[in-house]
């Protein structure tokens, strides 16, 4: 079994990995052994903080073992990604790659002996949204029913919380004036609007005014923030979306707890002063990653 997005899990087998990551986040002892003698190959072709730090810490602290691969310096820059991972995937019980193209994951699952886990790619991210989930969960009592609000661009990140929510009763509301194209999955969204728990808007406020949680996110995809090439189209994002950025006046008024996947951009998706508001589950969120990842891990790697 791969996890490459969640259109191949059942909401109850999504529902078992949320409840798992917040059984193993209050019971770490419990599990301390779980993955002994397992080595887990993570790549990276994307940079990364938290899904490194997350699946290496996991491993650990499951008594595993994590391999990081940074792909610029491998064969997988020379040669057919299928045949590096026929290779790679005798050696090891499991890979999590974070890779620039879907395609290129699907066809490393296809070569794969072992699961595959997807740690980011430019259409889903489905361990974030896991994160997202256990966070929810602890702070609302119960997935069925919260009302989550994204603010930004309809991206990587806006897909896998549309499968997530959906897939277990939270009700989404989507505000994204721009939909980066090569995230575009018409399939995740026309299952999406069958089930009733998501919609989309431009008026922001409205949809905070009666929010449990409100959630933002990088109007400019990290690779490409600091690239000179992308000065332009930085520029033409940052203007169409500052009316967007989650501030105090647009909270004002509103107990929604405030996310961020990270990295923040401050002063762009998000002011400075809202990130540390008494609000704010950002850093509790991004914690969440580690338990995101072991309930994947484990899952997975012990099935």
């Amino acid at each position: 079994m791969h996890l490459l997005n969640f259109k191949e899990l059942s909401p109850q087998q999504l529902n078992e990995l949320i409840d798992l990551g917040i059984e193993v986040k209050h019971n770490p002892e419990k599990y301390r052994k779980a993955l002994d003698a397992k080595s887990l190959a993570l790549i990276f072709q994307k940079t990364s903080t938290r899904t490194r730090v997350a699946f290496e810490v996991a491993m650990t602290q499951l008594g595993g073992h994590a391999l990081y691969i940074d792909w610029r310096t491998t064969n997988f820059t020379l040669a057919d990604i299928y045949d590096e991972t026929k290779y790679l995937s005798r050696n090891v019980d499991g890979i999590m790659a974070r890779l620039l193209r879907h395609a290129d994951l699907q066809r490393m699952a296809e070569a794969s002996r072992v699961p595959v886990i997807n740690g980011c790619d430019e259409k889903y991210h489905p361990t974030q949204a896991i994160a997202d989930l256990i966070t929810i969960k602890e702070k609302h009592g119960k997935l069925k029913g919260a009302r989550l609000v994204f603010i930004g661009v309809h991206n990587n990140v806006c897909n896998s919380l549309i499968e997530g929510c959906t897939k277990t009763g939270v009700k989404l509301t989507t505000v994204t004036p721009i939909i980066n194209e090569q995230a575009r999955d018409e399939e995740l969204m026309q299952a999406a609007k069958k089930t009733g728990l998501w919609q989309t808007t431009l008026d922001a406020a409205e949809a905070v005014a009666d929010a449990d949680f409100v959630y933002t996110d990088t109007w400019i995809d990290m690779e490409y923030f600091t690239d000179p090439k992308f000065a332009e189209e930085k520029e033409k994002r940052t203007k169409q979306m500052m009316p967007y950025q989650v501030n105090r006046a647009l909270m004002k008024g509103s107990n929604a707890y405030i996310m961020h996947d990270m990295p923040i951009h401050r002063g762009y998706e998000i002011s400075a002063d809202i990130i540390e508001d008494k609000r704010s589950v950002i850093y509790e969120q991004a914690e969440n990653r580690l338990y995101s990842a072991k309930a994947i891990l484990l899952k997975l790697l012990c099935a």
